[in-house]
């Protein structure tokens, strides 16, 4: 996997981190994606944060 189209997606709540894939080209704004917190123990919104 190239590492030029990863970015971490952040919890703000719980400081929790996922990685993703994400087309720069295609897609411009920052991305919110519904994943799940294990330390809340429920879907959260994770939002796109600086590497």
């Amino acid at each position: 996997m190239s590492q030029d189209s990863l970015i971490q997606i952040k919890n703000k709540e719980t400081g929790e981190v996922y990685w993703t894939r994400k087309n720069k080209k295609k897609v411009e704004r920052k991305i919110e994606l519904k994943k799940y917190s294990a330390k809340l123990r429920k879907h959260v919104t994770f939002k796109e944060a600086k590497k």
